[in-house]
């Protein structure tokens, strides 16, 4: 069994806010992010969440896990 030196976590809670929608797409470099203002609010949780974690800790986001059908995969992380 491999040792790991950070604390691995098995789950951080996050708040959705009821009735959200985000979207992602990937375009010539650029990313945007689409999202109802129940979306907006569920990302801003996901970021408040994300802060008080350890550095590397990270949200990873598809259309199995959260966003609209089509969309670009996201991830947020915390960086050092």
């Amino acid at each position: 069994m491999k040792k790991y030196d950070w604390d691995v976590r098995v789950t951080m809670k996050i708040k959705w806010t009821d009735g959200f929608w985000i979207s992602v797409r990937t375009e010539n470099g650029t990313a945007a992010v689409s999202a109802n203002r129940e979306g907006l609010l569920s990302l801003a949780e996901i970021c408040r969440s994300l802060a008080g974690e350890s550095p590397g800790a990270h949200v990873h986001l598809d259309k199995w896990n959260s966003l609209e059908d089509g969309s670009s995969e996201l991830i947020i992380e915390l960086a050092e």
